[in-house]
């Protein structure tokens, strides 16, 4: 085996280097190292709803992406996976592909058909942003003294235009009737595969509570995070106006959101809920959500606690995945229907009506929701 060190790869053309390594590295041997983008694009009406990502893990040597439509009770997944290359510009896996035309403003999402199933799901859609990105706050998570999980986020809302289409049907996406959010994050998060050791054992969730909601209005992007322990102990919170970048407005801070949700009776499924916040004057302003459909992470996007696939692990080279889900069949989605899930829904604030995301989890004990523990739900 050669001695000598990797040759530089493309992006070692550019001033964009943190520490003194090739792009080629991370500054960190963290296994669960990555760097990830998510988009979010569903129309007014709750009949679609898309969630598209893709992300690297420079630790595994792993570069995978996925694609999910909810229509009806159906949801129709695209799944790839490959080993990374050097040109870390280069956006696709598989049939997936992310351009970015003009940073921060202009991408577009492509999934080719399959050519052997023309009725599955591909799409080609431009997301033009409408509004400034926003820095979320900074994430950490400990097990025990171990750092699990530090991430850095920026949100944004825009507008897409194109087309999707699945089982013979094309939906047109226009800005008017759709809207598109997004997020970048990167950092170290948990990748299955990993023995996680003692601390897991002695360090168990009793709870975890998770609201992540951004609303494109019509003048303004609103950005809401709950994270809460099973004690109503808040770890994540942020609550932000952000004006069109024309405007020339600061960013406006809306206090420490309170979130009233109301369940369907028997689970922990959200169908509507009211965010109170504050402004810099004190006047209360309730944010008002009725959510409209909804696509559980772990089916099909690969999150956990997916069984049939998650980010980050190896496949093989050049591996794609097309299937179709039930959502109505409960067995055989297995605990992956039930994890965090983003709803879209049909916001007002002020007034003024407004679109976007209402993302939720809740398991285990969670004191202010009145759960005692992983099996209870809404009366």
């Amino acid at each position: 085996m050669s001695a000598q060190s990797p040759r530089p790869v493309p992006l070692d053309e550019y001033p964009v280097h943190q520490v003194p390594l090739s792009m080629r590295y991370v500054a960190t041997g963290d296994r669960n190292a990555y760097d990830r983008c998510v988009f979010q694009v569903f129309d007014h009406g709750g009949a679609a709803l898309l969630m598209a990502g893709l992300g690297v893990y420079p630790n595994t040597g792993v570069i995978d992406a996925y694609a999910t439509l909810r229509v009806g009770d159906r949801l129709y997944a695209v799944r790839a996976s490959d080993a990374l290359g050097e040109d870390r510009m280069d956006l696709t896996v598989g049939p997936l592909r992310i351009e970015v035309r003009r940073p921060l403003h202009t991408l577009r999402l492509v999934c080719e058909a399959d050519p052997a199933d023309p009725r599955g799901l591909s799409f080609d859609l431009t997301w033009q942003a409408e509004f400034p990105p926003l820095w979320e706050p900074h994430h950490l998570g400990r097990t025990g003294d171990r750092l699990t999980l530090e991430g850095r986020r920026f949100v944004q809302a825009g507008a897409p235009s194109g087309a999707i289409r699945a089982a013979g049907v094309e939906h047109r996406v226009t800005p008017d009737g759709w809207t598109g959010t997004r997020d970048r994050s990167w950092g170290v998060r948990p990748i299955p595969g990993e023995q996680p050791g003692r601390a897991a054992d002695e360090y168990r969730t009793e709870g975890f509570h998770w609201i992540w909601c951004p609303v494109r209005f019509r003048d303004r992007f609103l950005m809401v995070i709950v994270q809460e322990d099973a004690d109503g102990y808040r770890t994540l919170n942020e609550a932000v106006l952000v004006h069109p970048e024309a405007a020339g407005r600061p960013d406006e801070q809306l206090g420490w959101p309170q979130a009233d949700i109301r369940y369907r009776p028997g689970t922990r499924t959200p169908v509507a809920a009211v965010l109170r916040l504050s402004d810099s004057a004190r006047r209360q302003r309730e944010l008002r959500a009725r959510l409209l459909t909804g696509s559980p992470l772990a089916v099909g996007a690969g999150y956990p606690p997916a069984r049939d696939w998650q980010h980050g692990t190896w496949q093989g080279r050049g591996w794609v995945d097309r299937r179709t889900y039930d959502l109505l069949d409960p067995a055989a989605l297995g605990l992956a229907g039930y994890g965090v899930t983003d709803h879209t829904a049909r916001f007002t604030l002020d007034g003024e009506v407004g679109y976007g995301i209402f993302e939720h989890g809740s398991f285990g004990r969670h004191d202010p929701s009145g759960f005692a523990d992983f099996g209870s739900v809404a009366p």
